[in-house]
């Protein structure tokens, strides 16, 4: 698949800014082993009309299958997935091509997912094949330096084709600082560590924040600081929607939803799940239905359905809000495209644009100015 050239797209970039328009930056990490992707790339947004430039490679890396950025907008985190995971460090420079700073091991197998702790000195990955997490000091200058912590998930579930033993998807800091957070597929448990912010340590705990119904295999988590959690199911296909006691850090599920209407019949597997920046709407992609799911948030936290949105493409794997809240990013892994959705603040529903931009096998989105 053949895609615009850095050289003919730094003009059109150039173009799209002299019309004085707000453009917004974001990177999209890919899998590089597909449909000829090298690596990051860099597109603009313009937060007015919702219009997109078209994309540049910004820095060839292998499999950047996450993407964060830190919250200084200098320096860019990104997965590298492989048998031998790495974490990578780059600099943005002027022209929003990156440049690499530092690329340390994961110590696991397909590294999936990073965060940053709440005082943005220590990095956080999750390995998905090898079920382990670990952290990471981000050093002067947004270099990241060796594994400080190291913790080893343990574990299995029902499914003895994909639950055979532990699968960290994702990590998060909770607002104290004080628990981390994990996602396990293989197990259905959302794990809890203590974490010394000065250290950089991770402690474990003895029983998880919670266990999940057998078979779920939990994926990805909103920590809402209103005192509920809600959490993405992706081989049950539901929303689970926690009440969430942060100082104990522990959590107790208070509903369950499913993702995918009644009557659909296909194979399917969930990715995303998102808070709109207001609040009163959360949102969770559906892979083979290719949908996105969205629910009404009520004051005590449940959920009430409100419309399934095709993103017009195949296999959402990731899709982000832009700074503004007015505009939904859908990346299509398997078609090759992000699709621009205008997202109705009232109702949270979503109308799809005309804006659609081409980058081989797209996984993450991450904006420069952060939700």
């Amino acid at each position: 698949m053949k895609f615009p050239s850095i050289a003919s797209t730094v003009g059109v970039l150039a173009l799209f800014a002299s019309t004085g328009l707000a453009a917004e930056d974001f990177y999209v990490g890919t899998y590089t082993k597909f449909f000829g992707s090298k690596g990051i790339y860099r597109f603009q947004l313009d937060e007015k009309s919702g219009a997109v430039s078209p994309g540049q490679l910004a820095v060839k890396t292998a499999s950047p299958s996450w993407v964060l950025i830190h919250p200084n907008r200098r320096w860019v985190y990104s997965v590298n997935e492989g048998p031998e995971g790495k974490v990578s460090a780059f600099r943005i420079a002027p022209d929003g091509q990156l440049q690499l700073l530092s690329q340390q091991s994961s110590k696991g197998a397909d590294p999936c997912h990073l965060s940053l702790d709440q005082t943005h000195r220590f990095l956080f990955v999750a390995n998905y094949s090898s079920g382990s997490v670990a952290s990471l000091p981000v050093q002067r200058g947004g270099a990241v330096g060796p594994i400080v912590s190291f913790q080893l998930q343990h574990g299995g579930g029902v499914n003895k084709d994909r639950q055979e033993g532990p699968h960290a998807h994702s990590i998060y800091p909770g607002p104290g600082n004080n628990f981390i957070y994990s996602c396990d597929l293989g197990n259905d448990h959302i794990e809890r560590y203590r974490f010394n912010e000065e250290k950089g340590t991770l402690t474990s705990i003895k029983t998880p924040a919670a266990k999940i119904a057998p078979g779920s295999g939990p994926r990805h988590l909103v920590l809402d600081p209103r005192g509920f959690a809600y959490l993405v199911n992706e081989m049950g296909n539901t929303v689970t929607v926690l009440r969430w006691d942060k100082e104990g850090g522990t959590m107790h599920a208070i509903q369950t939803v499913p993702t995918l209407p009644k009557d659909f019949k296909g194979q399917n597997t969930t990715a995303e799940i998102a808070l709109h920046p207001n609040g009163r709407f959360l949102y969770a992609s559906n892979r083979g239905h290719n949908s996105i799911a969205v629910y009404a948030v009520a004051e005590d936290g449940r959920l009430s359905f409100v419309e399934h949105a095709s993103t017009k493409g195949k296999t959402p794997r990731d899709f982000t809000f832009d700074p503004t809240g007015r505009w939904l990013l859908a990346a299509n892994q398997d078609s090759n495209d992000i699709f621009v959705f205008r997202v109705n603040s009232r109702t949270g529903q979503l109308t799809p644009t005309a804006q659609r931009v081409r980058v081989g096998a797209p996984v993450c989105v991450a904006f420069v100015r952060g939700k």
